[in-house]
Parts: C-alpha cells; sequence; structure tokens
C-alpha cells in the first residue's frame, strides 16, 4: 500500500458525513484563533497600561524640573537649612533614576517598587521643606516661590489622577491574563502580571496639600 491510497483512505468520509481528519482540524484552527485572539487581546491590554505610565513618566518629569528652582528660591531665603536642602535634592536625584528606569519596564515589579520608594523619599523631603518655608514669611510671600508652590501642587494632582489611570489598566490587564483558560498561556505568551505603582510613604497617597 503506497502514500497515495493511504492519503485517499484518510480523505474518505466516516459515518458522520465529513473525512475523519475534519473534525480534529476544525478543532485545531478554532484553538489557533483563540490563542491569536488571546495574544493580541493581551498586546493591546499591555500598550494601553504602557501608554498609562508614559502619562505618569511626563508629569513626573515635570516635578523633577520644578524641585532644583524651589530649592533654589528657598536657599535665597534659608541658606543655612543645608540639610534639609540637601536632602530634598538627593531625594529628587533619586526619584529621577528610578522613574527613568521605570519608563523603560512598565509594569515591571521591581521598577515599580523602585519607583514608588522613591516617590515616597522625594514627597517626605518636599513636605519637610515646605514645613521649614513656615518659618520665613518673606520667602512665604516670594513671587517666584508661591508660582513654583502653585506648579508644584498641580503637578502633583496631575501624577495623581495619571498613576490611578495606569493603576486601573494594569488592573484591567491583569485581570484579563488571570482569568481560566488565558491564564495558562500568558506565561508562556510572554505577559506577566504588572506591578502597580503604589506609593510607601501615607501622606503620599494623595497629591500634597501644600497651605501658606
Amino acid at each position: 500500500m503506497n502514500a497515495l491510497t493511504l492519503l485517499a483512505q484518510a480523505a474518505e468520509p466516516n459515518g458522520s458525513g465529513f473525512p475523519s481528519w475534519a473534525i480534529p482540524a476544525a478543532i485545531a484552527a478554532v484553538v489557533v484563533i483563540w490563542a491569536i485572539g488571546l495574544f493580541n487581546g493581551l498586546t493591546r491590554k499591555r500598550n494601553t497600561y504602557k501608554n498609562a505610565f508614559a502619562q505618569i513618566d511626563v508629569q513626573l518629569k515635570r516635578r523633577y524640573d520644578l524641585v532644583p528652582n524651589l530649592v533654589e528660591t528657598v536657599k535665597g531665603y534659608a541658606a543655612h537649612e543645608r540639610e534639609t536642602l540637601e536632602a530634598v535634592v538627593k531625594a529628587r536625584n533619586v526619584a529621577a533614576a528610578a522613574a527613568e528606569a521605570a519608563s523603560k519596564a512598565a509594569g515591571d515589579p521591581d521598577a515599580m517598587a523602585r519607583l514608588g520608594s522613591a516617590e515616597a523619599a522625594l514627597g517626605g523631603a518636599l513636605s519637610r521643606l515646605l514645613v521649614t518655608v513656615e518659618r520665613y514669611p518673606e520667602l512665604k510671600a516670594n513671587a517666584n516661590f508661591l508660582s513654583l508652590q502653585e506648579e508644584l501642587t498641580s503637578t502633583e494632582n496631575k501624577v495623581s489622577f495619571a498613576r490611578q489611570a495606569y493603576n486601573d489598566a494594569v488592573t484591567d490587564f491583569n485581570n484579563a491574563r488571570s482569568v481560566f483558560p488565558a491564564v495558562l498561556l500568558a506565561g508562556a505568551f510572554g505577559f506577566p502580571e504588572a506591578k502597580l505603582l503604589e506609593v510607601e510613604a501615607p501622606e503620599m497617597r494623595e497629591a500634597p496639600k501644600v497651605k501658606f
């Protein structure tokens, strides 16, 4: 019996009126189509949370640009507050480096944890600086300082909104990859669970409210 005969026999209809290979082929086709749909769906959701993080990154960079100007303004009136000022600059630099790393790995657990911790430290340093400012009435009345304070507060609000949008997108992605049967293939397809961006310091869970 040669190969042509075997092929002809395999193509003969079975009792159901279909070739013997038709049902397995149909099942395989359905599985492939489902897998493609799963891959494309997770890709779209991953792109969504990465885009959401890009919005956080824009606002964080704006914030990091404001901090040195704020420090220089305060230094003009309170240069002897050296320890407080240096702490703000150091925290700002650490946070900027963490944000740069996170922008290249949005959703990565380690990157998000480092950024959350760095942002908490920067928030604490800024809070201590603003408490220090209370001792300098002339600084509190300085037009440049007031403008920077207003811009910083506005930027903090934007960071908070952007972070919420990112966390919502990450939650949607994680839910999609975690349900059955998607969970069986998500890891193999290169879709690990994404990490929320959470800040550790209680005072940074909401945008700081600066009052003068």
